[in-house]
């Protein structure tokens, strides 16, 4: 999936909390994925297609090192990444099992994908910070997935933090975490988001003026009027 140009710029000048703002204000409100969190290479804010990767609980019989051969395998899931995209991973919060390690982070970094972005946890911390692939993530453990997970297929509906996810959704991640906008209100969302963006600098610079916050944040229709005023001033 090709992002447009001019919607890409707007959604990486729009912070994930704004993104959410906006999305609420739509009726969505399930949109920002509880676990992951900016752990390597996380200062940029990144915008891109979510591929998505799905875990259920480990069975005895299929979660074993030898179905990292299979081609239903995290492995066969990288190669099919296309460049640009950021990997979702429904881990489904377990704590004990490392979903992906170096290895891995490092053949996605090859392959062009931006980020990953999981409500679970990695293995070889080191060795994924080495990698330069960004990462959001609920921590770090050393046992492999195998320990607590199945891996079950790729580029289907997930959920990941609480929040669905549908391949072709577009994620944006930065410092609060990483948000899912559904595909089709992502033209409107990269519209309204600077313009909240604009909206909330100009508070800022009232709120340090020393303007009290009723009737400023959120605001009534006086301040909207000049706030408008000051805008066609330039």
């Amino acid at each position: 999936m090709t992002i447009d140009k001019a919607i890409l710029e707007a959604l990486r000048a729009t912070s994930t909390g704004t993104i959410h703002t906006v999305l609420l204000k739509k009726g969505v409100r399930r949109t920002w994925m509880q676990g992951p969190r900016p752990t390597f290479h996380a200062g940029e804010r990144l915008v891109g297609p979510a591929f998505t990767l799905r875990f259920v609980p480990a069975r005895e019989d299929l979660a074993t090192p030898e179905s990292w051969s299979s081609p239903i395998s995290t492995r066969a899931a990288i190669e099919a990444m296309p460049e640009g995209c950021i990997a979702v991973i429904d881990a489904m919060g377990v704590p004990g099992a490392g979903v992906f390690g170096d290895i891995l982070c490092a053949r996605m970094k090859k392959r062009g994908v931006q980020a990953l972005v999981t409500d679970g946890v990695m293995r070889d911390g080191v060795g994924c910070e080495a990698t330069g692939l960004p990462i959001w993530c609920s921590g770090i453990a050393a046992p492999s997935s195998v320990t607590g997970l199945t891996f079950v297929g790729w580029n289907e509906p997930i959920g990941c933090g609480g929040v669905a996810v549908f391949p072709n959704d577009i994620v944006v991640a930065d410092g609060d975490g990483a948000v899912v906008i559904p595909a089709a209100l992502v033209e409107d969302v990269a519209k309204a988001g600077p313009d909240q963006e604009l909206v909330e600098m100009w508070i800022m610079k009232e709120v340090e003026r020393g303007v009290p916050l009723p009737g400023l944040y959120p605001m009534n229709a006086e301040t909207r009027a000049r706030f408008e005023a000051e805008m066609k001033k330039g």
